[in-house]
């Protein structure tokens, strides 16, 4: 037995590493694209303008030094070992820190909060606070309201960011490859032929999106080893054939050295230098198509030393070279016997290159819509097997198009890596102050190593920012212009959609209200199952009560749907239903709420609405079973209250003590639902109380009229069919708002609604199904 044992423990392990090593191999074309290929355009850009390659080789030394120690602090050091540890249950970018950080304090802006969220199993606090040790900063952030919208704020600009690196570095990128056939052709010719080229190519990328990024990483990362392999060799030929002593010049002495000769042109010339370190953030977020060990090996063992190598092989050349004929650039270190074959090679690589900040902003897109930060779009996830692959058509073309017009109206690789630098420096200060956060709210380490994390890299992701704002009339115009349109679209949306729900809030309706239609006051019940969709989690909302208004009828079986995200990247199939009655087990009206992590895939109508009918089924059974192992008393107080409770695989009600205060205020009643919390108080707690259904008791249950009564009507229903009961909303603000707000909601708002998909669509209701209900909203 302990032979075997062994033998399983040992498969097992090499089963892991073996697809550990096959994940590190496809982060090569997926991950890793971008930052190999910066030797393409580094030095050209580093001594474009500012500065010139001299006879003293102090320049091109210092700015060896520069790359050798940017490369090692903020890859290697900031993201290898630290930053990708601060990852969501294996999820990463922007919007994951943001989401461990709402996990830890209360600053999360979502609507619809309950405190039953916090029991969900990836709902998990892995440095749980001591008792006696409450954070000052933690305190200070939950009090002044003010710092939830300016931390939300700062997580859009760095969303934005991304989005407009996702166009500048396909354009750099192929660009750069493309202006090796300078080498061989006129400058005349070379004008003419490097643009089309590079359009061609870019065409092609975008085109090649919808196969997703499983199909495009093992097709791709063969091109980037190659790559890798190949930069890494002629930096090697070069070291050995021109300079073996240039090592020296990774003495940080090169960087004081550089500056104090250079002074403002040198500083000035760090907007190039920070290209070196573009793709970094990529491995953050991209970690969830991968894992922490796949992303750590490639880079620390294959990826670093290559880029070093190959840097330095640039450095040696030009250090014994300081006439030549061609501008200081890759391709005039390159043999001239395998310059055509390192031409196409690197025409490859680009394209890849670019398919890391593609495949990045895809994520980021899906994580903010998913939080209510970003319009709906259509998201389509390309792996069945492997979690958080997907691909976004619209933003694709967007994407496509913007890089193509960028292409042709900068024409150059100068203005392209100063929009470029703007873009990589400000997402990584964002990553740099929310991970200092993290360090002090969610691993709880004392606040003086966040500030220290803070004060190290900040300075140096400052240095170079500070840099690239001095190029802003020469390209770094862009990627501030590009993120200004994007963070107005994602505020107007985000702060309407919260305007519309607190509108819900206070214009529900009470449970007696529900209860008290019937055939006295001309209303009837129809066959059939009626689906409410609604952003509550209590109450009755509007747009029932004036569906009933106009349509004097209901379904037979009334289910009050909501569909939310919570602040994890998954919820767990068995954690994702809560389930509970409205009102008297007779009226046959219940509540689902859905829960959907900002990772997750939404299932389709049909799987949705068998499964929904499935939890009905095991919730029905599961309170029946429930009601008989209560006291009579407790049995009256249940069937007139709407317990929520979850339905999986075992079933378990979640009960929580509410202060009054805690429940949302300002409606005649409230429906006595325990689990559901508009505001939390800070005195709330959670008691879990968990009963496993056996089968035996379900046949006992069965024998019960009542309850064979209800499966039997619940049954009825299905098979008349379902109606989708959607609000159609139209916004408007109040009378007296400012003129921004009224042109952010009456035009803004409504203007990204009309044409962007509907909650029908992406709910993907059948149109023969759907029922909506006009609904003004006055915020």
């Amino acid at each position: 037995m302990d032979l075997n044992f062994g033998k399983c423990c040992g498969s097992k392990k090499e089963e892991s590493w073996r697809s550990v090593l096959l994940l590190a191999y496809q982060s090569l074309g997926v991950v890793y694209g971008d930052l190999s290929i910066s030797p393409l355009y580094v030095f050209k850009s580093t001594f474009a303008e500012d500065i010139r390659h001299s006879e003293t080789n102090e320049e091109i030394f210092g700015v060896l030094s520069f790359v050798f120690w940017t490369l090692t602090l903020v890859p290697l050091l900031k993201y290898v070992f630290i930053v990708l540890r601060a990852d969501d249950n294996g999820e990463g970018g922007t919007f994951a820190l943001y989401s461990l950080i709402c996990r830890h304090v209360k600053v999360s802006l979502l609507p619809n909060r309950q405190v039953a969220d916090e029991a969900l199993s990836t709902y998990k606090l892995e440095h749980p606070p001591e008792k006696n040790h409450d954070s000052c900063v933690k305190r200070y952030l939950e009090k002044h309201k003010w710092l939830h919208t300016a931390l939300l704020l700062l997580v859009l600009l760095g969303t934005c960011m991304v989005i407009g690196d996702g166009l500048l570095t396909p354009a750099i990128s192929v660009f750069s490859a493309v202006s090796g056939l300078e080498m061989n052709m006129s400058k005349e010719h070379h004008q003419y032929a490097v643009i089309p080229i590079t359009c061609f190519i870019l065409v092609c990328l975008f085109a090649l999106q919808h196969f997703g990024t499983h199909r495009v990483g093992f097709v791709f990362a063969p091109i980037v080893l190659t790559w890798l392999l190949c930069i890494s060799g002629i930096g090697l030929y070069n070291i050995i054939q021109w300079n073996p002593h240039v090592y020296k010049a990774l003495s940080p002495k090169y960087m004081f050295m550089f500056l104090r000769k250079t002074r403002v042109s040198g500083w000035m010339s760090l907007g190039g230098i920070l290209l070196c370190i573009t793709g970094a953030e990529a491995m953050f977020a991209d970690l969830g198509h991968f894992n922490y060990a796949a992303i750590q090996i490639a880079f620390t063992f294959l990826v670093y030393p290559a880029l070093i190598l190959a840097y330095m092989g640039q450095a040696a050349y030009l250090s014994q070279h300081h006439n030549s004929a061609h501008a200081i650039g890759f391709y005039i270190s390159v043999p001239k016997c395998v310059h055509w074959p390192v031409l196409v090679i690197a025409i490859l690589a680009s394209v890849v290159g670019s398919q890391a900040i593609i495949s990045g902003t895809f994520s980021i897109i899906n994580q903010s819509q998913s939080l209510g930060c970003f319009p709906r779009v259509k998201v389509i996830h390309t792996s069945d097997k492997i979690h958080g692959q997907i691909y976004i058509p619209e933003i694709n073309w967007m994407l496509m198009v913007l890089c193509i017009a960028v292409t042709i109206g900068f024409r150059d690789v100068k203005h392209l890596g100063n929009a470029s630098g703007l873009a990589v420096m400000a997402v990584m200060l964002v990553t740099t102050c929310l991970m200092s956060l993290v360090i002090v709210l969610c691993w709880h380490k004392p606040p003086i190593l966040a500030l220290l994390f803070l004060l190290f890299f900040g300075s140096i992701e400052l240095l170079y920012f500070s840099a690239s704002l001095t190029k802003f009339r020469e390209g770094a115009w862009l990627p501030i212009l590009l993120s200004l349109f994007f963070m107005i679209i994602m505020f107007v949306w985000h702060y309407t959609t919260i305007k519309k729900y607190e509108f819900d809030l206070q214009n529900k309706v009470s449970l007696e209200w529900l209860l008290a239609l019937g055939p006295s006051l001309g209303i009837s019940r129809v066959p059939g199952i009626g689906l409410v969709f609604t952003d509550l989690t209590s109450g009755i909302p509007a747009n029932f009560s004036r569906f009933v208004t106009n349509l004097p009828a209901f379904h037979r079986v009334l289910v009050f749907v909501c569909v939310k995200s919570v602040p994890v990247p998954f919820v767990p199939a068995a954690e994702r239903y809560l389930v509970g009655r409205v009102g008297p087990v007779d009226h046959r009206s219940y509540r689902c709420i859905v829960r959907y992590g900002y990772r997750d895939v939404h299932q389709d109508v049909d799987s949705f609405e068998t499964e929904l009918v499935t939890k009905l089924g095991d919730f029905i059974r599961y309170d029946w079973h429930k009601r008989r192992t209560q006291e009579e008393e407790d049995t009256a107080r249940s069937s007139e209250s709407s317990r929520l409770a979850v339905i999986g695989t075992v079933a378990y009600e979640i009960e929580e003590n509410l202060q009054p205060e805690s429940v949302s205020i300002g409606f005649t009643t409230v429906e006595s639902m325990e689990d559901v919390i508009e505001m939390a108080a800070p005195t709330t707690t959670v008691k879990r109380v968990r009963f496993a259904v056996e089968e035996e008791s379900y046949e006992e249950e069965e024998e019960e009229e009542e309850l064979r009564s209800e499966l039997r009507d619940l049954v009825a229903a299905q098979e008349a069919g379902t109606a989708f009961i959607l609000g159609h909303s139209h916004v408007k603000a109040k009378q007296g708002s400012s003129v921004m707000k009224r042109l952010a909601v009456n035009f803004g708002y409504n203007f990204l609604r009309r044409n962007c998909r509907g909650p029908d669509v992406a709910l993907k209701v059948p149109p023969v199904s759907l029922l909506e209900v006009g609904m003004v909203y006055v915020v």
